[in-house]
């Protein structure tokens, strides 16, 4: 009894005094950073730093008041105190996404992000990133996108004709609607059958009792408290057997997810397991051309995706293919109850149009409506910011130097190995010396005539940085535009929109996704309340 007490004593002990090795170093680290002479705001505190002023802030506010006030390139604090960097230089932000290997996302945030998606291409990293993406990347083609944009038109009608019945059950002819909800059941049904052949039927099924639509709910509902032990979990993964209130609801989240994309992999290979040749390849869903881009004699032995890899991709294309769609779709409609202007002139646009179902490239030759997209997309970005971590000692370049607390100029930004680095999408998105003195506002007109200096953000699609760039710029970006150009032709075409609640009632919570929540009813979870009404043709 004797030697087992000495020996938990003697383990306890170098437990207690690793744990005192990497304090003091973590704080000598940090008086030895090369950020320490980087302007910025004041940590709030020691727990948290600046990261719960920034979690009560609407999205990116408190950022663009941190540039105002201490200029382009500064340092915050993140949680016990840590410094990480914050830089609205394009330069910097392009070498940062061009070199992913160099910036990965942090452990900590890929174990968040898994608990949603699985260990998919949005989380893996390296070489096993590149691996995935190469045999994914031909299901995203345009010409993919384009054999699908009838399943997206055939879903939005179906909305319509609900929403539809509605308005006229409704006795002042308008009907209140959660557009959040029923925009987030019509995308969940287009992936279905756009990325399985399946049909979840979300729209003509209760939502409460749609399993999968229940279970997306619990993964995105937008927390409105910050609490210490999720943090303390993603930070430290001894810590992780700590409970929250919410695990029990996720975990079942997570297994019906994962239930559900071995059951549609299944389902899948059952019904091509018969074809060996390529043009024999019938279905165009985004799961069969991932199993045909696999097995092509064309893709060597050892850069083919496992089965386990393959069932990890599921959840991914279930909730970055709905999820993001829904929630910018949401934000347009928003934007177009703010301005009855732009709402009555992108109608009489789409009116025009002589079909119900257009195609993609008819839809793509629409100028307005591409221009109420694009700018819902720059000022609503659906996910406002992520976050890299440095894997090496750099530095970082910078089109505009900058001066630190001694008043010394730098051209460039030290990094050091292990140094978290916000990456600002929607700050950046609304950057006033890059889109004027109105970037604040919400104008579709700015796209008649792009800002030079809009040609410096390193995105992946239209002069913004909603989808990234580099490497792990969103995969899926051409099929998510040409879903909400199909939703918002079909929807404004048909009502009218207004909001049912005063603007300064609707917040933004973020979740992965920045998701709508009534400042006046938190506990009702997302959502954003419209009112409907027909639009009668003159």
């Amino acid at each position: 009894m004797t030697i087992i007490t000495e020996l938990l004593g003697s383990l306890v002990a170098t437990l207690g005094a690793y744990a005192v090795y990497r304090v003091l170093r973590l704080y000598y680290e940090e008086y030895t950073s090369p950020l320490r002479d980087l302007p910025g705001p004041k940590s709030s505190s020691f727990i948290y730093g600046n990261i719960k002023d920034i979690w009560e802030a609407e999205n990116s506010v408190l950022h663009e008041k941190w540039v105002q006030e201490y200029g382009k390139t500064i340092q915050y604090s993140g949680f016990f105190g840590i410094r990480r960097l914050f830089t609205m230089d394009t330069k910097a932000i392009n070498h940062v996404l061009m070199n992913s290997n160099d910036y990965q996302k942090p452990e900590a945030a890929r174990y968040n992000l898994s608990r949603v998606v699985g260990a998919g291409v949005l989380v893996v990293e390296g070489d096993k990133h590149r691996q995935q993406r190469r045999v994914m990347n031909p299901a995203f083609g345009p010409a993919q996108v384009r054999e699908l944009t009838g399943i997206f038109m055939e879903k939005a009608m179906q909305l319509r004709d609900i929403w539809g019945a509605q308005a006229t059950a409704a006795e002042s002819g308008a009907a209140r609607i959660n557009v959040l909800s029923w925009l987030s059941r019509m995308t969940l049904d287009v992936i279905g059958l756009a990325g399985f052949n399946y049909k979840f039927d979300a729209l003509n099924s209760d939502p409460k009792q749609n399993e999968l639509n229940s279970a997306f709910n619990t993964m995105f509902q937008s927390n409105t408290k910050m609490t210490v032990v999720p943090m303390l979990r993603a930070w430290f993964p001894l810590l992780r057997f700590l409970p929250t209130d919410r695990d029990a609801e996720i975990k079942t989240a997570q297994k019906t997810m994962t239930r559900i994309g071995h059951q549609l992999l299944r389902e899948s290979k059952k019904a091509n397991e018969k074809i060996t040749e390529k043009s024999s390849w019938k279905a165009r869903d985004l799961l069969s051309l991932l199993l045909r881009a696999n097995m092509s004699t064309d893709l060597p032995e050892h850069q083919r995706m496992s089965d386990e890899d393959i069932v990890a991709e599921v959840p991914t294309f279930l909730v970055a293919g709905h999820e993001t769609t829904s929630t910018g779709t949401t934000w347009a409609l928003y934007a177009l109850t703010q301005d009855m202007r732009v709402q009555t002139k992108l109608r009489e646009e789409l009116l025009a149009v002589d079909t119900d179902t257009p195609t993609m490239d008819e839809l793509n030759a629409l100028p307005y409506l591409d221009m109420v997209v694009r700018e819902t997309m720059r000022f609503h970005a659906p996910v406002p910011s992520t976050i890299r971590v440095a894997m090496k000692d750099d530095i970082l370049p910078l089109n505009t130097p900058f001066k630190d607390r001694k008043g010394v100029f730098h051209d460039g930004i030290r990094v050091r190995k292990g140094q978290m680095l916000l990456v600002p999408i929607l700050a950046l998105n609304r950057d006033k010396s890059i889109w004027g003195e109105n970037s604040m506002e919400f104008l579709p007109e700015r796209w008649e005539t792009v800002p030079e200096a809009a040609g410096t953000i390193p995105g992946i699609w239209g002069n913004m940085l909603t989808f990234l760039g580099g490497p792990r710029a969103c995969i899926g970006y051409r099929f998510s535009l040409v879903e909400m150009k199909a939703l918002l032709f079909t929807l404004v075409r048909a009502f009218e929109f207004e909001l049912a609640v005063p603007a300064k009632d609707i917040i933004k919570k973020q979740s992965i996704v920045q998701r709508p929540v009534l400042l006046t009813d938190v506990e009702g979870g997302n959502q954003l309340p419209l009112l409907i009404k027909p639009y009668q043709r003159p």
